[in-house]
């Protein structure tokens, strides 16, 4: 039998979720970019914490723009080479569908190879300004906030900065392989909430301000209990 809403919100979890926050340390790697044939070049052989660098955590960054280019690669493509077609198409790309940054990096040196051998011209064009990959250090600081069921749960994520709402939202999944979030991870792991894990995870962090995925991921919550 499923449980009562009652039953949920009073559930005590197996381990309190402690809310956390995270600072950066931007780190300039050595991959240097001035024409869309060295980005492809450097693609392949950037770290990986460069890739989510710039498509996950820039997120972070533009976190109050709904509308326009959703990664770096994109960004300078469309800004600083002219290439109109290919930042439209770099920008097409959804984190969501991939559980592995091999895969991620994958799709992207295919769309710019396959944008380069249409254009060949484009090849060797000087861009205005060089594309730097970088990556980050995170320097992660506990926060007092804890939940130890979805009430508090809730609580919490509307007290917490939106630097903790990336962190454990977003940042969090490359920790954990892309493949989910940490919010998820403690619903389903330590309060059993399979389905409001798998909504969660689905939220579309492209259409929605850090704000926004806030709002919705208290939502889904409260509807689980409704």
């Amino acid at each position: 039998m499923a449980a009562t809403a009652e039953e949920i919100t009073s559930r005590i979890a197996k381990a309190p979720f402690e809310f956390k926050s995270a600072t950066h340390l931007l780190r300039i790697e050595a991959e240097r970019s001035s024409t869309l044939g060295e980005l492809l070049r450097d693609l392949n052989t950037c770290p990986d914490a460069s890739i989510f660098q710039h498509t996950f955590r820039t997120l972070q960054e533009h976190h109050f723009i709904k509308e326009g280019f959703s990664n770096d690669f994109a960004h300078w493509a469309y800004t600083e080479c002219g290439a109109v077609g290919l930042g439209e198409r770099l920008a097409a790309i959804d984190v969501r569908e991939f559980t592995a940054i091999a895969d991620l990096r994958a799709r992207l040196e295919t769309v710019v190879e396959d944008y380069l051998q249409l254009n060949p011209q484009s090849r060797d064009h000087l861009a205005e300004h060089p594309f730097y990959f970088c990556s980050a250090e995170s320097v992660v600081t506990p926060t007092e906030i804890k939940a130890t069921n979805m009430a508090e749960f809730v609580q919490g994520l509307r007290a917490v900065s939106i630097h903790s709402i990336h962190y454990h939202f977003i940042e969090a999944r490359l920790r954990r392989h892309l493949e989910t979030n940490d919010f998820s991870i403690w619903l389903k792991r330590d309060l059993g909430m399979n389905e409001a894990a798998v909504r969660l995870n689905k939220i579309d962090i492209y259409t929605a301000t850090l704000e926004g995925v806030r709002r919705q991921i208290a939502r889904i919550l409260e509807g689980a209990v409704s």
